[in-house]
């Protein structure tokens, strides 16, 4: 335990250990990443725990009369996969200099480069958003770890851990933004004439190779459903020579537990599913994650997980699509650059150092980098 103005920090090593009613009453429904829901069916279906490297560590904050005022999702890790946010130069540098890098403390939902908020804190509290900082870096200390990382935090979050002396690094994804279409042809009639022929075709084509498309909610998914997506989970991650992170028990648990906020867009060929792209819908964004298929079809890939959920966006009035990480061909698809923020107290001072200088090059690198990919943007403002 450790104690910060009258604020008592606990940690705890399942998500279970913290009353769900008190949990999402600081999370808020806006981000299902956060919530406790969420982060149940990552520890509860053997996705993130101690032999996977990410043993939960979770951070509550009460008050002095036991309220639960502030939590944070943190984990302890014996390694840097599954994060998205890439320090591998950082522990070797540190291990090159006799240190210890792993464990560290990760503040994050596994797996899930979602930006979200990370240091949830319960509204009417009067508690700043960088509340936990002190008590995180305490934590760290008590624990022997090498740092704190908090990723794909909000842009506020990210001011306030900075104030409090955390390093702060940028990141980019492509998202897509609803400017109040009232379609998906008002969404095309923003493109230049080029682009917007561009789409047509792909969708025209992607949906003439004979394909059946379904769009399943939570409790409409069937064992059968989830079964055949996490065959085309796992083909896409063979495919690129990763690791499958999540367990095929996860996902039939993820639409028990979440709900109507679980979308899955699937593909069929006669009566047989060929392909899937799961998201889940927020209170203002649909978030695309997972994505597999089994076979070959024109821009299949580009419908599926992008145009489809543009349709999805507009018809029930969210204000954004977030692709998930990586892919500049999104650009064209009309999924801009946007930054993402992370924070990091690392406690070694030669490695702190380093870091902080790599990051101020690295920053002014990404700015650059996203000033000259939005010049792709297919709006006809965009020139």
């Amino acid at each position: 335990m450790a104690k910060r103005e009258q604020l008592t920090l606990s940690l705890h090593k399942a998500i279970g250990e913290v009353a769900a009613a008190d949990w999402d009453a600081c999370a808020g429904a806006g981000n299902p990443f956060v919530s406790h829901a969420f982060l149940a069916c990552v520890e509860e279906s053997g996705s993130a725990n101690a032999r996977t490297g990410w043993l939960p560590q979770h951070a509550v904050l009460r008050d002095g009369g036991g309220q639960v005022v502030a939590c944070a999702p943190m984990y302890a890790k014996s390694h840097s996969y599954g994060e998205y946010v890439f320090d591998h130069g950082w522990a070797h540098a540190l291990e090159r200099a006799g240190g210890r890098y792993y464990p560290k403390l990760q503040v994050a939902v596994p797996f899930s480069p979602v930006p979200g908020p990370r240091l949830l804190v319960r509204p009417g509290s009067g508690l700043p958003p960088g509340v936990l900082a002190g008590a995180l870096e305490q934590a760290c200390g008590e624990l022997g770890t090498s740092g704190v990382h908090a990723t794909f935090c909000t842009q506020a979050e990210w001011s306030a851990l900075g104030e409090a002396g955390w390093l702060q690094r940028l990141g980019m994804q492509f998202h897509w933004h609803n400017a109040g279409y009232a379609d998906f042809d008002g969404f095309l009639a923003a493109l230049s004439s080029r682009k917007r022929k561009v789409i047509r075709r792909e969708r025209r084509d992607a949906n003439a190779a004979g394909l059946e498309f379904v769009t399943l909610r939570g409790p409409e998914i069937t064992r059968a459903d989830w079964a055949a997506f996490y065959d085309f989970y796992t083909s896409t991650v063979d495919r690129k020579w990763g690791s499958a992170y999540l367990t095929e028990a996860f996902f039939p648990l993820l639409g028990k537990m979440l709900g109507d906020a679980v979308v899955l867009m699937l593909a069929r060929s006669g009566r047989r599913w060929v392909a899937g792209a799961l998201n889940l819908a927020g209170s203002e964004a649909l978030y695309g994650r997972n994505w597999g298929c089994r076979g070959d079809w024109p821009f299949l890939h580009f419908e599926l997980c992008y145009y489809r959920a543009i349709d999805f966006a507009i018809e029930h009035k969210l204000a954004r699509v977030e692709a998930g990480a990586q892919g500049e061909h999104k650009i064209q698809r009309g999924y801009v650059p946007s930054e993402t923020y992370s924070a990091h107290w690392i406690a070694h001072p030669g490695l702190r150092r380093a870091v902080a200088d790599f990051l101020v090059e690295e920053q002014a690198e990404k700015r650059e980098q996203m000033a000259a990919l939005a010049e792709y943007a297919p709006f006809r403002d965009a020139g």
